[in-house]
């Protein structure tokens, strides 16, 4: 009986306690929205449309801190902190936010320690590298104890999508979903990726405005039901599939994931495509998204495409050129020490950064002009006119003997400098340059 007492007392004072704290946070979020109603109108209406409200998530249910943390600061009575993170998002958002967590998204802060924020640091200075690669990769927020919300100005504000927070979490779920509204209808557009996912050497927001795709989208945009709650493509739209279609979002077979790379097969962004983990499984994952509106025939089709273009850029040209940079970083020919230094560094970087990205984007998302005129057009006149002259200065006899082998024997760039035109037309006519290339759509 003495236990049984014990629990029922401990029950009582417990539920009491709960009580006073649920009316303690009643009264805080009350205070937060009658104060931010009036300095921050904005940000009010914002939260106050949005599916937070409508469940009653309050300003302290996300900002709310712990005063022990080392982002939280006394604010108007009550401890809280201006980054809210996934780790915080994941409270009521547990799948969402370890997806999150395993996918390329939640390591993209790692810039920081890559050759794309080297140059930004030394070749520009520390500002660009804030304003630029940090706004979209994101940056490590860091502490400053003497400002009135504890962030240092230099690394807030950032909503990078790869951002290392304060709380050890990585990633900005606002990068995606814009507070304080939260929607989920304006992640599932193209705009919300094309902050970061745009220009010379990652342009799927211009391949996608090209492509059949992103026509489609922008001329059926009020017959998508993107305000739906639940949207499986083929089923609940089925005029246009958007990033988030492809990568994201739910299919007959699939459940909604934050995990970007879920349905990627390649990777596209070192010099020199490689399959990701997984690959085969990954590949299969996109196609279910491309069954619910093509055919087998169709999407087949395009896969062996892509790839062809794919092991194209890889054998013709990443390859060779990577081999030849290897050469001339291994003996030391270049004349200054320091990556960017030199003109060959800049050549072989947009050879593969650029155009080589512009190319392998264009060929994956349906985007002919990006696959040809911004991609492998521009790659061909980098690497016969650009690349093989810078290379060919150092005056190596391993680098010239690659180079000489490489045209002379290579049928793939015999046509270089050993067929005149009149021999090359006879050899598309007749078919035989295309036997050249067939080993590629294997």
């Amino acid at each position: 009986m003495k236990k049984l007492s014990f629990l029922i007392i401990s029950f009582v004072v417990l539920g009491t306690f709960s009580f006073s704290m649920a009316q303690s946070s009643a009264k805080i979020a009350g205070k937060c929205m009658t104060c931010h109603k009036e300095k921050t109108p904005g940000i009010y209406k914002q939260w106050n449309k949005s599916a937070h409200a409508e469940n009653n998530v309050t300003c302290i249910s996300c900002h709310g801190a712990n005063k022990r943390e080392t982002d939280a600061f006394l604010h108007e009575g009550a401890y809280i902190a201006t980054l809210v993170t996934p780790k915080d998002c994941g409270e009521c958002h547990s799948r969402e936010a370890e997806e999150v967590g395993r996918s390329y998204h939640a390591t993209a802060g790692e810039i920081l320690d890559s050759k794309d924020a080297y140059l930004a640091h030394v070749g520009g200075g520390e500002p660009i590298a804030i304003t630029g690669c940090e706004s979209c990769h994101g940056g490590k927020v860091l502490i400053d104890n003497n400002s009135p919300n504890k962030l240092s100005s230099k690394t807030w504000p950032n909503s990078g999508i790869g951002r290392i927070n304060p709380d050890g979490s990585k990633g900005s779920c606002n990068a995606c979903h814009t507070r304080h509204s939260f929607d989920k209808a304006q992640a599932r557009k193209p705009e919300a990726c094309s902050k970061c996912h745009l220009g010379p050497d990652h342009p799927q927001k211009e391949v996608y405005e090209e492509s059949k795709h992103g026509n489609a989208y922008y001329t059926h945009l009020d017959e998508m039901n993107i305000n739906a709650d639940k949207w499986v493509v083929g089923i609940d739209y089925y005029e246009a599939p958007t990033c988030a279609t492809c990568h994201m979002s739910a299919t007959r077979k699939q459940k909604v994931t934050h995990d970007v790379g879920q349905r990627i097969k390649w990777t596209l962004r070192p010099p020199i495509s490689k399959f990701k983990d997984n690959a085969n499984q990954k590949r299969k994952n996109m196609e279910d998204v491309c069954l619910a509106c093509h055919t087998e025939r169709f999407m087949g089709g395009h896969f062996i495409q892509f790839d062809a273009t794919v092991n194209l850029y890889n054998e013709k040209f990443a390859k060779p050129a990577t081999t030849i940079m290897k050469i001339i970083n291994k003996k030391g020919l270049k004349e200054r020490k320091a990556n960017f230094a030199n003109d060959i560094d800049w050549i072989y970087w947009e050879l593969w950064h650029h155009e080589g990205r512009r190319a392998r984007h264009g060929a994956a998302m349906m985007g002919p002009d990006y696959a040809w005129w911004h991609g492998i057009y521009d790659v061909i006149h980098n690497f016969y006119f650009e690349f093989l002259p810078a290379a060919r200065k150092f005056k190596d006899k391993d680098v010239d003997a690659f180079i000489d082998k490489l045209l002379k024997d290579d049928p793939m760039h015999q046509w270089f400098a050993h067929k005149t035109t009149s021999e090359l037309k006879k050899s598309i006519n007749n078919g035989e340059l295309q036997k050249v290339y067939k080993n590629l759509f294997d």
